[in-house]
Parts: structure tokens; C-alpha cells; sequence
């Protein structure tokens, strides 16, 4: 799947807002909202942060 796919399944798992999903990664609700539309990749940075929730999640990206 895609990260915007793989991002917005997290997001439902967790039962997060947008906000409340950019809240817990650091960054903004418009940045949250073009991941999920797919205008915009997370940084190597912020894919880091995102892999643990991940694989908890057995999400797995297709890139």
C-alpha cells in the first residue's frame, strides 16, 4: 500500500483525528491531510518515527 493509505489505516487503528494524529507525530494538521491525500511523502525523519506503528500495526508500504 501507499504511505497515504498506509498513513490514513494507522490513523483509523489509532482512532485519531488528523490533528490529534499530527499532535502525536509533530507536525502540522495540513501536512496530516496531504500525506493522506497523497500530494506529499513524510521525511526519512518522520518515516522513522511512523515504522514502529507500523509494523505494531502490520502495515506494510509498497513504495
Amino acid at each position: 500500500m501507499t504511505y497515504s493509505e498506509a498513513i490514513k489505516k494507522l490513523r483509523n487503528k489509532l482512532i485519531l483525528t488528523q490533528t490529534e494524529f499530527s499532535k502525536l507525530f509533530g507536525v502540522s494538521f495540513a501536512t496530516v491531510n496531504r500525506w493522506e491525500g497523497g500530494k506529499f511523502k513524510p521525511t526519512t525523519k518522520l518515516k522513522r518515527k511512523l515504522a514502529p506503528y507500523f509494523r505494531k500495526y502490520d502495515i506494510e508500504i509498497d513504495e
